[in-house]
């Protein structure tokens, strides 16, 4: 659960919310869905990544990941349009069950992410 803003030729920026698959070993898959304001309209951004995490069993500590993937920005003002996208982000305790993350990334415009993560869902879910 994070927010996240795009500045581009029309900017973006919105509540976002993703969920994510480790499957194993360093990667992990992520899916999220942001709706806000897209160059004055209501607009969703919708984003698939592929991400390799550096050291993702960490309990402390900060650590960096990297990612490739796919992304979707839908609005009246843009009529739909699809990115490649690359991002870097940072991230505390990726073994723990609770931290923070931080993305830059690039697609579509300079994207940029904050937010909070969760290893499962918390119990008041």
């Amino acid at each position: 659960m994070g927010a996240l803003a795009v500045a581009a030729h029309r900017g973006f920026w919105g509540p976002e919310l993703g969920v994510a698959r480790r499957p194993g070993g360093q990667g992990r898959f992520a899916l999220s869905a942001a709706g806000g304001d897209a160059g004055g309209a209501l607009g969703v951004r919708l984003e698939a990544t592929a991400q390799l995490l550096l050291r993702p069993n960490d309990r402390k500590g900060r650590a960096p990941y990297a990612g490739l993937g796919l992304a979707f920005l839908g609005s009246p003002a843009t009529h739909g349009a699809g990115y490649l996208t690359a991002l870097l982000g940072l991230e505390s305790a990726p073994g723990a069950r609770a931290g923070w993350y931080a993305e830059l990334g690039l697609g579509g415009g300079v994207r940029f992410a904050v937010g909070r993560h969760w290893r499962r869902f918390p119990a008041w879910w």
